[in-house]
């Protein structure tokens, strides 16, 4: 490698980090009950939901940031600009409740966390996610992105240590990985848990930030250039940190399903927190309570972002960061103050997700596909094609699980 060729890797380097922000909603504690459960229950007959559902995500936040950067505006902004009064305020509400369950799935998680590793209650870990949280945030507001973006790689790393530690204990079956991923389902509840990864990982209010995000640590390119390059370094960050991403969740399905497939209690989280524990030694239980509580951490705070950007594309209005970080923290502190299970809720709110998978993708291929907007950087045939069955793939999905919950003997 020449001297120019390491000079431009370190600089384009130096303008990765977005997407790494936009990831840690795809590895949320939502991810963490909807994997775990799944590869408790099923071993690994849902791999393939997982690989399918992670491809699908990298094209779509490669698209979410392509529109912020090209047009200098986000996601919510663009709609804000072009839906009515009383459609934009209607979006916006089933946008809120997208980002509310968001929000409950990471303190619930954060709060199981804390609870694993020094058994205090889930309210009061509840509350502490919240503050550490906001602190996060207000540290974001003063002092800007990147070291926003410092902090969230870090707790990515942990993150990701605190989830893959246990499969260099007890690695997963070659036989059985390869053996899921053959696309089929066993009963109601396997569909279910197959929304649930799906509302996890392709994450609807990450669709709307990575917009945000982009734009806002680039800025719209004066060149085309400039733009060409930008575009190149952003399909970068998003292979990479959704790689990553990708990489997380699959081995949380694997730990569970070579370690904890048919053993009691282990489709809650502190159920597998105790089988893992019990298998694998109480280093990696301690080591994965405190990736999950990365997790949480990391989460809620990128949750938090991307409910100030819907709020502020589509209704044009701020709230103050600790009004709206108390407001948002009501319904978890709720969940958990009555006594609900915490992993019941947090696989109920990633289905609840994936229902607001298609009124966030269906605006962002609309407007990514429009020459006027988006010029000679428009989404080409085969991308609007692809974005189109994935639409029509989480539809269905959501369809088939109505059907099967009402109808019995389904």
């Amino acid at each position: 490698m020449t001297a120019s060729t390491g000079s431009r890797v370190r600089q384009g380097a130096l303008l990765l980090g977005p997407a790494f922000v936009a990831a840690i909603a795809y590895v949320d504690p939502g991810n963490v009950a909807a994997n775990l459960t799944g590869g408790a229950r099923y071993g690994y007959l849902l791999v393939w939901v997982l690989v399918l559902a992670n491809l699908m995500a990298a094209l779509i936040q490669y698209q979410s940031a392509k529109l912020g950067l090209v047009t200098g505006r986000s996601l919510p902004e663009l709609l804000g600009d072009r839906l009515r009064t009383g459609t934009r305020r209607a979006f916006w509400a089933q946008a809120e409740l997208i980002a509310a369950a968001t929000d409950l799935a990471e303190v619930v998680g954060g709060a199981i966390a804390l609870n694993l590793l020094f058994g205090l209650p889930l309210v009061v870990g509840g509350v502490i996610v919240g503050i550490v949280s906001t602190l996060l945030l207000a540290a974001q507001s003063r002092f800007g992105q990147r070291p926003f973006e410092y902090a969230i790689v870090s707790l990515l790393a942990i993150i990701a240590i605190g989830f893959l530690a246990g499969l260099l204990v007890h690695p997963a079956s070659g036989i059985g990985i390869l053996g899921g991923f053959v696309p089929r389902f066993a009963g109601t509840e396997s569909v279910l848990l197959a929304a649930s990864m799906l509302g996890a990982t392709v994450m609807p209010h990450a669709i709307y930030v990575h917009s945000a995000l982009a734009r806002d640590r680039h800025g719209k390119p004066e060149t085309r250039d400039g733009a060409i390059r930008l575009l190149k370094i952003t399909r970068w960050d998003v292979a990479i940190a959704l790689g990553l991403a990708g990489l997380i969740n699959l081995g949380m399905l694997l730990l569970a399903a070579a370690n904890l497939r048919g053993t009691t209690g282990a489709n809650t989280i502190a159920g597998a927190s105790a089988a893992i524990s019990h298998a694998l030694g109480p280093v990696i239980a301690i080591v994965f309570a405190i990736g999950l509580l990365a997790s949480g951490l990391a989460s809620t705070s990128v949750g938090s972002y991307a409910g100030a950007t819907i709020m502020s594309g589509l209704l044009r209005r701020r709230v103050p960061l600790v009004v709206r970080r108390t407001l948002t923290l009501i319904p978890a502190l709720v969940v958990l103050g009555l006594g609900a299970d915490p992993t019941a809720a947090l696989v109920i709110s990633q289905v609840v997700l994936s229902f607001g998978i298609p009124f966030a993708l269906i605006p962002l291929l609309r407007l990514t596909s429009n020459p006027a907007l988006m010029g000679e950087f428009r989404s080409p045939p085969w991308v609007r094609i692809v974005l189109w069955l994935i639409v029509v793939l989480v539809i269905s999905l959501n369809l088939a699980l109505i059907v099967l919950a009402v109808l019995p003997g389904a």
